[in-house]
């Protein structure tokens, strides 16, 4: 029997244009929300004190957007870098156009824009990847550009 081993993409396997749909969703929950707010010490009152987010603009208490955020790139990392990303280069355009309310549920999608052979560290490739996330209602609540620098193909010639 061949044991074959869950992983993400190797360089050479990015293609640009190429769209991933990461499922599945993720229902964001009030003890996600209080908990990610409460570990990254962010006291912000529309995260946690829903009397007081009743009387602002939505009504009700936001999920805090870097868990967007960090839910949305996590949700890509067993289809695209799963043991095959060497580092996280960088993170840019991140956006978050609708908010996201615990009860919503949150799908990702990713394409790939860019990709280069690194031009120092040879056996590796440097891909630019556009995340967007989106509520059980198609709108999107977040986006971002992620840079990633990954594996080729073991044994390649990249």
């Amino acid at each position: 029997m061949t044991d074959i081993l869950q992983r993400g993409l190797y360089f050479e396997e990015f293609e640009v244009g190429a769209r991933y749909l990461h499922r599945p969703g993720r229902t964001a929950t009030e003890a996600d929300n209080v908990l990610f707010t409460t570990l990254t010490m962010n006291t912000q009152a529309l995260h946690l004190d829903a009397a007081f987010a009743a009387d602002q603009q939505f009504g009700q208490r936001l999920m805090n957007s870097m868990w967007t955020l960090s839910t949305m790139v996590g949700s890509s990392v067993a289809q695209l870098t799963q043991g095959t990303l060497v580092a996280q280069l960088g993170l840019g355009e991140i956006a978050f156009p609708h908010p996201l309310f615990a009860g919503d549920t949150l799908y990702t999608e990713s394409i790939v824009t860019e990709k280069r052979p690194s031009s120092s560290r040879p056996g590796q490739g440097i891909c630019t990847i556009a995340h967007t996330g989106r509520n059980q209602d198609g709108v999107v609540v977040a986006t971002a550009a992620r840079t990633v620098l990954m594996l080729c193909v073991p044994g390649g010639d990249s």
